[in-house]
């Protein structure tokens, strides 16, 4: 996990146990020291917000990106970008910028991804609106099912601007990363069980006040429940799959499914 108020798991673990205080001051961007230094500072937000807990994920779980495939999941893509392209449209339409245009795509994380790591297995992106976590997890999941292979999972959305701020609510940056993987591993954190079955959002766990307060303006704050539960080292918690559908999840710990 990686948030403006929470820059890495071993800070937001910590905080979102109770256990520790969130830094007092706010991070801007991740460094996404696995981009080139030329690519690094080009790189929007989202790039590198998506690229940095992506590689976290894959360090943590010891295991090799390039033959990972992956979902992607953003609810808004990159609003900084869709609004500078909207501005120069209207004021300067000739004088649109080829690196910002590129960066404009929905892909274009999961793109930067793939390069920067060499990769050549397939990935997808997912866009949900208010539900894009909770689908791009169950993508996720499935493509495991099915295939039997582990799949590497991230999930973003960064700050938006400009006059879309007041139609696509979305504020700081958070974005968080998970290999899922058929069978456990030396490395493995815990074991996900799920579920679905109709219901409405209403039934959806919300996380601590405490906890939500650090991320809760940003468009992928649904994923705060089960992040807590990795947190807490276990537990259940019901995510919003769609207007009348929910996504059950139980978390056990290695220890626990150990013994």
């Amino acid at each position: 996990m990686w948030a403006s108020r929470l820059p890495g798991w071993d800070v937001a673990a910590a905080v979102l146990a109770g256990k520790a205080e969130p830094p007092a001051t706010a991070s801007r961007r991740p460094v996404a020291e696995l981009l080139p230094p030329a690519e690094r500072r080009r790189a929007p937000d989202s790039v590198a917000l998506a690229v940095e807990v992506a590689a976290r994920a894959c360090a943590a779980a010891a295991i090799d990106p390039t033959r990972l495939s992956s979902v992607f999941a953003t609810t808004h893509a990159d609003l900084a970008i869709t609004d500078y392209l909207c501005e120069v449209l209207v004021r300067t339409p000739l004088l649109t910028s080829p690196t910002r245009f590129h960066n404009s795509v929905h892909n274009a994380a999961a793109g930067y991804w793939c390069i920067a790591t060499g990769c050549h297995a397939p990935y997808t992106t997912v866009s949900v609106h208010d539900h894009s976590f909770t689908v791009g997890l169950l993508e996720a999941i499935m493509q495991v099912a099915s295939d039997g292979s582990p799949v590497l999972y991230v999930a973003y959305d960064i700050e938006s601007c400009g006059p879309l701020s007041q139609v696509a609510l979305s504020r700081g940056l958070l974005g968080v990363g998970l290999v899922l993987a058929r069978d456990r591993s030396a490395q493995s954190v815990a074991q996900l069980r799920w579920s679905i079955r109709p219901g409405s959002g209403d039934e959806a766990t919300r996380p601590d006040r405490a906890n939500s307060g650090l991320v809760q303006d940003n468009a992928m704050a649904s994923c705060l429940p089960l992040f807590e539960l990795l947190a807490r080292g276990g537990g259940q918690a019901t995510l919003a799959l769609g207007p009348a559908s929910l996504l059950d999840i139980r978390v056990q710990t290695a220890r626990e499914v150990a013994t």
